[in-house]
């Protein structure tokens, strides 16, 4: 949930969850150093994981990629991952595993008060990592991420609060162009059809672009007697017209600084007003939500992404499902330059901007924080699947 879902982020948010898309533009990814540093893991046994990969006439191959059986030892950092972190989101795939995953399941809830050591041991037992390449044999790729964002709404229209989020309408179906994003704003036969359907009102219609970008998010709704209610926005629809890219528009105008995003469109659009429509119509696709009341659990947890359970910061990711399905923990490497990462996570969540063999898009959370962090990642990925003996 991970939608324009859920194009490549080329250096600002990609923005993937729930079936979403890119806000991206087009900069090319800094090389992949010479070499990684190599997990110091001890000797599997052989019954466990071959001491040197098979030869690439093993690779299995999925529709979008090729996986090559390796070592263990192939995966950098395997030794020094707090896999309890990716243990809960790997509980929240169970939810709903496929056939291959879903006879793990119960050792996988068993290991949850496992010992670190506990659940390496297990993994070695019983996967075995693949690396992921392209059908081509390319293993290097890009990684970008998401958030889901938090906004003051209203649920009545005012001055201060005018730009709508809708419900999608009766009239939308799957796989069929409906009103383009200007159309929206502006034909009598749109606005028709949206008549009634206005979950709520935000003050900033960047801010609104962003959330339908993410794909979902939180809303803080002031009460009648001044407290907040915070409720969940979530994917429910687009409009299935094509996604283009805000920032790539801008650069198109001569502008030279479009991160950190959004602060720097915010700051274009307070300059230059008159040209605001413009900007958002320069994007055709529309992303419709259906609302969703938070319980404290919930707030916990991220919004559902395209495998139909919630995500987890730091350890769910959105993939390409023609190249790994849903619900496969993936070994995920990446070193920079905005962040290092070397760990276990699931793959829970699409968008149609993550597209191809080696590409992810990382869910870094909820709110300002997590916006920070996805608004700085892009860059080279590896990833290694983890597949059941």
């Amino acid at each position: 949930m991970s939608i324009y879902s859920r194009l490549a982020k080329t250096s600002l948010i990609i923005c993937g969850s729930v079936w979403l898309a890119s806000c991206a533009i087009n900069t090319p990814l800094p090389p992949w150093p010479a070499s990684l540093p190599e997990a110091a893991l001890p000797p599997p046994a052989p019954a466990a994981a071959p001491s040197a990969a098979p030869p690439a006439a093993s690779a299995w191959q999925a529709s979008k990629s090729r996986w090559v059986p390796v070592p263990w030892s192939d995966l950098p950092g395997f030794d020094k991952d707090n896999l309890f972190e990716a243990w809960n989101a790997w509980i929240k795939s169970c939810e709903r595993p496929g056939p291959t995953f879903a006879p793990l399941c119960a050792d996988v809830r068993r290991l949850s008060i496992g010992s670190a050591d506990e659940q390496r041991a297990w993994m070695i037992e019983r996967l075995q990592p693949l690396r992921v390449e392209s059908l081509s044999g390319v293993a290097d790729g890009q990684l970008t991420s998401y958030f889901e964002p938090i906004f003051r709404a209203s649920r009545q229209q005012s001055a201060a609060f005018n730009v709508p989020l809708y419900q999608a309408p009766a009239t939308l179906r799957r796989g069929q162009p409906w009103f383009s994003r200007q159309d929206i704003d502006t034909l009598p036969e749109a606005q028709a059809a949206l008549q009634g359907l206005e979950i709520a009102w935000l003050e900033d219609p960047i801010d609104a672009l962003l959330l339908h970008i993410q794909g979902s998010g939180r809303l803080q709704l002031t009460q009648a007697d001044g407290s907040l209610r915070t409720v969940r926005v979530a994917f429910a629809g687009s409009n299935e017209q094509p996604y283009r890219s805000v920032n790539a528009w801008l650069q198109e105008q001569g502008v030279s600084k479009v991160n950190p995003w959004p602060d720097a469109t915010k700051a274009w659009a307070a300059q230059n007003p008159q040209r605001v429509q413009q900007l958002l119509w320069s994007n055709p696709r529309y992303i419709f939500f259906k609302e969703e009341p938070m319980s404290a659990i919930d707030s916990s947890t991220g919004p559902r992404g395209a495998q139909g359970v919630p995500l987890t910061a730091g350890r769910s990711i959105a993939v390409d499902p023609g190249s790994i399905p849903y619900g496969t923990p993936v070994w995920l490497s990446t070193p920079g330059p905005s962040v290092q990462l070397q760990k276990l996570v699931m793959a829970q969540d699409t968008g149609s901007a993550i597209v191809g063999a080696v590409r992810a898009d990382y869910f870094a959370g909820t709110g300002p924080e997590a916006g920070a962090l996805a608004s700085k990642v892009n860059q080279p990925l590896r990833l290694w699947v983890l597949w059941p003996r």
